[in-house]
């Protein structure tokens, strides 16, 4: 019977398959699941494979939402938001997600998105509320809410020169972040 794959053989493709992966970044277990799929491997084998990786521990589904969560916040600014989407699409279940997420407080989330504001207005350009507008929608995209974004920049606007703190003075944080205003819309 040459040429035909025993099950042993599987097993064995399998188990590679999932170390080249996780030789290039550590994956969840949904993420390995959908690469052996992607290669022939049965449902079955699929399972055998992953639950022995997860009992001693090579696939952590809990351990990897931990260190994502911590890497993008510190390395690209993002919030929480942000990183709930990012581990939604790797495969992590929500209340694994959302506990590795609890690490990670308002007072944190606020203080990241000051530095980011503070480290880009060094370089900003323009009138102040094009300023604050460019600034308030580069928090967004990282998912900060609404509320924290605005009062990041204006904080930071309002230590930068006379005019940004002259902007700032009339900017209601509170006000926007209620309304949901877009800032590149209204104000005021």
């Amino acid at each position: 019977m040459a040429g035909t794959a025993t099950p042993h053989d599987e097993a064995e493709r399998a188990r590679e398959i999932c170390l080249r992966q996780l030789a290039v970044r550590p994956r969840t277990r949904a993420e390995l699941a959908t690469a052996l799929a992607r290669h022939g491997i049965s449902p079955e084998v699929v399972e055998q494979v992953l639950d022995r990786y997860d009992e001693v521990g090579i696939v952590d589904d809990a351990a990897f939402a931990r260190a994502w969560v911590s890497s993008r916040h510190q390395g690209r600014g993002l919030a929480r938001r942000a990183l709930a989407n990012e581990l939604r699409q790797r495969g992590v279940e929500a209340g694994i997600a959302t506990e590795a997420l609890g690490e990670l407080d308002d007072t944190t989330e606020a203080e990241t998105a000051r530095l980011l504001v503070d480290r880009k207005l060094r370089s900003a350009t323009g009138s102040p509320e094009a300023v604050f507008r460019r600034l308030v929608a580069m928090l967004a995209r990282k998912g900060y809410p609404a509320g924290v974004a605005i009062r990041a920049v204006k904080e930071a606007l309002a230590e930068r020169d006379a005019e940004a703190a002259e902007f700032a003075d009339q900017v209601d944080a509170d006000a926007l972040a209620e309304a949901g205003t877009d800032p590149d819309r209204d104000m005021f």
